[in-house]
């Protein structure tokens, strides 16, 4: 991996679960991480509720736009996380590949996107652990 690890968060509508995990990286990682995410098939715009989410814990993500996931994107990254996307994620050797189960907060309130947005920060932050050098 080069000095600024890149890492690109995958989900199929690039509005919820790819979004709060990206924010978390950003926020946690400041500029130490290139951040990325798309989406198989994006939607519109982000899920509000977990822009919600993430405004309560002090995370703006509001004027992200969910994107289609494209090859250069993928191949560009060092570090590849989906979160339900299927086969439709190209995979290319030497990358990192995870795939994070999570629970689409998609048609979700904000009580039940709430431990979904922890537990994408758990993750987030033991990602950031391992690419951070000792």
């Amino acid at each position: 991996m080069m000095s600024k690890p890149s890492v690109l968060f995958v989900c199929v509508h690039n509005a919820g679960r790819s979004q709060m995990a990206a924010g978390w990286l950003r926020h946690l990682a400041g500029d130490t991480v290139e951040v990325r995410s798309a989406g198989s098939e994006p939607a519109d715009q982000i899920n509000p509720v977990a822009v919600e989410a993430m405004c309560e814990i002090g995370i703006d993500i509001t004027a992200n736009k969910p994107k289609i996931l494209d090859y250069a994107t993928a191949e560009a990254s060092d570090v590849i996380i989906t979160m339900g996307c299927g086969d439709v994620c190209p995979a290319f050797p030497g990358r990192r590949y995870e795939d994070w189960k999570l629970e689409d907060p998609a048609g979700k309130g904000i009580e039940a996107v709430r431990p979904i947005r922890d537990e994408i920060r758990s993750r987030v932050e033991k990602l950031l652990a391992e690419l951070r050098p000792a």
